[in-house]
């Protein structure tokens, strides 16, 4: 493996992707679309992550941990049930999910994911 980090989308204050021994880590990801539901903002992020793995080598069946932090915790059950439907079966990652207040007060959801790279 190599011991070299790959950085991907990077800006001024963050990378939105870092590649190293073999494991990919994203920041968190947070809406890039302007609905206000929680549903329509769990799938907009989670398609993000599959672009985001995908780019580093990986994919959703590969994650190795999740951090979900919701603006309000009372969204959980709506939010699962469109994690539920985009996990494969066989594949949940350990998950952490927690109120938090978020950077933007538009932004209902952020996800950390850290995956392995396929081999």
């Amino acid at each position: 493996m190599s011991q070299e980090i790959q950085r991907m989308h990077v800006g001024a204050r963050l990378s939105e992707t870092a590649i190293f021994n073999g494991v990919v880590y994203l920041a968190g990801m947070v809406p890039e679309c302007e609905a206000t539901d929680i549903r329509s903002q769990t799938a907009d992020v989670l398609q993000q992550i599959e672009l985001r793995l995908a780019e580093a080598g990986s994919d959703k069946t590969r994650i190795l941990r999740t951090q979900i932090y919701l603006k309000d915790i009372t969204d959980i059950a709506a939010m699962n049930e469109v994690w539920d439907a985009w996990v494969v079966a066989g594949s949940a990652p350990p998950r952490a999910t927690v109120q938090a207040a978020l950077a933007n007060p538009v932004y209902l959801i952020e996800v950390v994911v850290t995956a392995a790279v396929k081999p």
